[in-house]
């Protein structure tokens, strides 16, 4: 069995002192003996979709400033750290990023938000495209790890191909409204026990732009129970594949799979764009 500790950083991290700030957090969580911390959605910018005018700032190239600020404050506090950015390709495309850096300050995986809504408040359409990849599960410390943001757990088959290639734990970082939370942590149940996958969230803490971000960090176990729901800045859980484990052992993880009857299936169902 293998576990880790991890915490959930109900927070986000721009403007003068920004650096200082999360090494100070990160510095905290790892003096509680967490290994791996996760932040909100986006957590080094302002919550920029509530507005619907881009602006170059907002985005970066590959390898840009608030990557190397990640990976500087990971390799300050010795933890490793799911953060992001809008990404913005040689050809121009703009992503939202999720970015694994471990306690070294390297990047070990990367990951595009694949379903973009685009509402008030989350106009985010406006400011970055659908990734052009499925999630692939990677290995840090002993564990298979998956990463999704926000609304791409509304759609989960990420989290179930993420199980189906190996995942063991999926980190979540979002940026929802508190009146909706009912609903997610239905879609986080379900997604945990389903897939067989531990499952850990943590929201923007509070309203921004006129946005009402807020609702509380989450973590479900693979059986389905929830054993962690959390308002305070820093929550802390432990994550074992021992439990996975048990989960395929057990109803529903232990039916088939049948990949190649819905792969079938998916191949040949129409697609849907965002919006329609």
């Amino acid at each position: 069995m293998v576990s880790h500790r991890v915490v959930l950083v109900s927070e986000v991290f721009f403007g003068p002192g920004a650096e200082s700030r999360l090494v100070d957090v990160l510095s905290r969580a790892r003096e509680h003996d967490a290994d791996v911390a996760v932040l909100p959605e986006l957590a080094l910018d302002p919550w920029v979709p509530c507005g619907r005018s881009p602006h170059d700032h907002d985005a970066e190239a590959p390898g840009g400033p608030r990557e190397h600020l990640l990976r500087r404050a990971a390799n300050a506090a010795k933890i490793a750290v799911v953060g992001g950015a809008i990404v913005r390709q040689p050809d121009g495309t703009r992503h939202n990023t999720a970015l694994f850096v471990d306690a070294e300050g390297h990047v070990v995986s990367q990951y595009a938000k694949t379903h973009v809504p685009q509402e008030p408040g989350f106009w985010e359409r406006d400011h970055y495209a659908d990734g052009p990849l499925a999630a692939a599960p990677f290995a840090y410390a002993g564990v298979r790890w998956g990463l999704q943001i926000c609304s791409d757990l509304m759609r989960p088959q990420g989290v179930a191909t993420l199980a189906a290639h190996g995942a063991q734990v999926v980190l979540h970082p979002r940026a929802t409204e508190p009146d909706t939370w009912e609903a997610w942590r239905c879609v986080m149940r379900a997604a945990a026990m389903t897939s067989g996958c531990w499952l850990l969230s943590v929201n923007r803490p509070r309203s921004e732009g006129g946005t009402p971000l807020g609702g509380p960090s989450c973590v479900v176990a693979p059986d389905g129970t929830i054993v962690l729901e959390s308002f305070e800045t820093l929550s802390i859980a432990t994550v074992d594949t021992a439990a996975v484990e048990q989960a395929t052992k057990d109803y529903p993880g232990y039916l088939p799979l049948r990949s190649e009857l819905y792969a079938e299936a998916w191949r040949t169902a129409p697609t849907k764009p965002s919006g329609a």
